[in-house]
């Protein structure tokens, strides 16, 4: 009985979809929210394809943005530094704070967060659990602004819903940008901020379209394709 449940669902949220058209981003956002189904409330996710070689140093896009309505989860959030940096990220509301003491605490197995922020001078610290965080996306980084001595700004940045991008190996990117329940509205201005971020990201040794294709989907809903054209800088 489940699976005949779960194939009607299925069914009715394809429908809601025209497999061969290219919407427009508001009419994309408009439709994916129209497919929620789930019990629980589902992430929107963002796949954009790039017209670069992330073998390339020099393209292998990566950043953050704040978005306009946040994400719509509680993030939590652990930040390495000392001193009167630990007190501001304390102040700040990050989650754990810690030197020498958190790099234990991972090792041990310890990964109650969802972002990681850094000051410059405990680099070497979060080095020593490099081979940890990377592999699950939470590598301190210049590039997306978690590596920084400006650690209140960026707490409440990150606490507050902001979404990091990275391009794949396979030159895609792929990112959250909020959740069912924000409605067809807030989802597309989320959306145009990423898609605006990267735009500005576009590497300057990017040959050809940089925007080559985009979809969003809920978590267990089915992909829409977006025109990407009037969406490229």
């Amino acid at each position: 009985m489940a699976r005949k449940k779960e194939g009607k669902r299925i069914t009715a949220q394809r429908g809601k979809v025209q497999a061969e058209k290219l919407y427009t981003l508001e009419e994309g956002c408009s439709v994916v929210a129209s497919t929620a189904s789930a019990k629980f409330d589902e992430t929107v996710e963002v796949a954009v394809r790039l017209g670069v070689d992330p073998k390339k140093a020099d393209q292998n896009v990566r950043g953050s943005i704040s978005l306009p309505h946040g994400l719509g989860k509680t993030v939590r959030v652990a930040v390495f530094a000392k001193g009167d940096k630990a007190q501001e990220a304390t102040a700040a509301g990050a989650d754990i704070v810690g030197g020498d003491d958190l790099v234990e605490k991972i090792k041990g197995g310890f990964f109650d967060f969802d972002s990681v922020i850094a000051t410059p001078d405990m680099m070497a610290q979060v080095g020593k659990v490099g081979k940890l965080l990377g592999p699950r996306g939470l590598m301190p980084s210049p590039k997306i602004g978690t590596v920084t001595f400006d650690v209140a700004d960026t707490v409440k940045s990150v606490k507050a819903g902001r979404a990091e991008y990275r391009v794949d190996k396979a030159g895609i990117v792929h990112a959250a940008i909020g959740k069912a329940s924000f409605g067809g509205q807030k989802i597309y201005e989320n959306a145009q901020a990423l898609f605006q971020a990267l735009n500005r990201a576009k590497p300057s040794s990017s040959k050809g379209v940089y925007l080559q294709s985009a979809s969003m989907s809920l978590t267990m809903g089915p992909g829409v394709a977006l025109d990407i054209s009037p969406l490229r800088g």
